[in-house]
């Protein structure tokens, strides 16, 4: 890692929400629901804007900076800031790198191009690519569910020698894969999940923390876990973790953001509209969200 970067990456050890993007009735942006939010977040220990969670495919690029500027403004505790950028266009991505307004921003988290499916290969001179033009530290996410390819171990290991990368977001959910990356990756490489209910299991194999979904809903459960289990308190840490097991499967039944809104606006927090072609929880699953926080005290 170049000197430029050298004791940076502490910030990033522990609870990233990634936040979601509140929309108004008519899916304009909802600031006081987004006020609201990062009020309702703020004792996470940094906090990731327009990653996928905050909708970014169908954001527009004004829109991005609107979000990315109130956020900023609205930060008491001067939280580290992670942007999401990424795309399967990797000229795209670095047109907009160059174009964004970045002032505040200390790191980029860039998703793996999806649809194209590229090699290896190419992925690794994708990020390689967008590392070279960041003017900020580059965190790799790797999300093959979502993007149908994976960062094989070996890639990251490999683009994890790049001076302007500084870690990764793993949610390939392949334990062997990160036990991988844990034991082969430099030691100032970051590890972090992107996984909610793996995160003690990959903090106990050398993960930093959580770039979480859960989180925009329920923060302190996530901070003691997470915090616990870097502490090397494993018992604590699980008996939060195991609060929310079954809260967890219904945040994905109608694909994320959809029921985290949820729960945010059975918060009162904001409201749970997104845009198409997502659309928001059935009433079905209002009431199966509304049962489980109530059965685990999660209210």
């Amino acid at each position: 890692m170049s000197e430029k970067f050298q004791g940076m990456t502490n910030k990033f050890t522990g609870v990233g929400p990634a936040l979601i993007t509140p929309f108004k009735e008519d899916l304009s942006i909802d600031f006081e629901g987004l006020e609201n939010l990062l009020k309702h977040v703020a004792h996470a220990d940094y906090w990731v804007v327009q990653g996928t969670t905050g909708e970014s495919a169908t954001t527009t690029r004004e829109e991005k900076q609107s979000i990315l500027d109130f956020v900023k403004k609205h930060n008491p505790n001067k939280l580290p800031l992670v942007y999401g950028i990424g795309g399967n266009n990797t000229q795209g991505v670095i047109d907009e790198l160059n174009t964004m307004n970045l002032d505040g921003v200390d790191a980029i988290l860039s998703a793996s191009p999806y649809y194209n499916k590229p090699s290896q290969e190419g992925i690794y001179r994708h990020y390689s690519a967008i590392a070279d033009a960041s003017p900020v530290p580059l965190i790799l996410y790797n999300v093959p569910g979502r993007t149908a390819s994976n960062i094989s171990a070996g890639t990251t290991l490999r683009l994890a020698q790049h001076a302007n990368i500084i870690g990764v977001k793993e949610a390939s959910g392949n334990m062997e894969q990160c036990m991988k990356i844990a034991s082969e990756k430099p030691e100032s490489f970051l590890l972090i999940s992107g996984d909610d209910m793996l995160t003690t299991s990959l903090i106990s194999l050398g993960a930093v923390g959580v770039i979480s979904v859960m989180a925009n809903a329920f923060p302190s459960v996530f901070s003691k876990m997470t915090h616990s289990a870097l502490k090397g308190d494993y018992a604590q840490a699980n008996e939060n973790l195991f609060k929310l097991l079954d809260i967890n499967p219904l945040m994905y039944e109608e694909s994320n953001p959809v029921g985290v809104k949820e729960v945010l606006h059975q918060f009162k927090i904001c409201k749970h509209f997104v845009r198409l072609p997502l659309v928001p929880a059935t009433v079905e699953l209002q009431q199966k969200i509304k049962t489980a926080l109530s059965a685990h005290s999660l209210t």
